[in-house]
């Protein structure tokens, strides 16, 4: 019986180890688009999150520009160089297994073009809208996943 109950125990204690490290093993994904109102086809690498772009942004089609990915934890600070210049500094505050909290700094162009707090569900991108790129129509706008 005693041996049954240190079985037990030892499996609940690596149960809940095993949890916290998978919190620890969390990543933050940044994927930096240009978006248009001419008619045409969005990017490929975009398909699963078209639905989401033209829900919030209200464009025709999506192009993807770059993406970066860290592992993160909390506290900490990371940098995500998401391509044509542009990079988010982020501030992790908190994770947990139903959110990670962050704040967030873009920047391209050598100006700040947003700051603002976000929390992110695992797998639920937020999008965030942003400056003209400078072509007729078409702005950036940046996907945010947290996984």
């Amino acid at each position: 019986m005693k041996t049954i109950r240190l079985i037990l125990l030892f499996s609940l204690l690596s149960g809940l180890a095993h949890k916290a490290h998978a919190a620890d093993r969390s990543s933050l994904q940044g994927i930096l688009i240009s978006a248009s109102n001419e008619p045409g086809q969005t990017d490929r690498r975009l398909a699963s999150y078209e639905p989401t772009l033209r829900r919030i942004l209200r464009f025709e089609s999506f192009k993807f520009l770059g993406d970066d990915t860290a592992s993160i934890s909390a506290p900490d600070d990371v940098r995500l160089s998401i391509g044509d210049g542009h990079q988010l500094a982020v501030t992790v505050e908190r994770v947990d297994e139903k959110s990670i909290h962050v704040t967030v700094r873009w920047t391209g162009g050598g100006r700040t073009l947003m700051n603002t707090g976000l929390v992110l569900r695992p797998g639920v991108p937020a999008v965030l809208g942003g400056p003209s790129t400078g072509n007729k129509g078409e702005v950036y706008a940046v996907i945010l996943i947290g996984r």
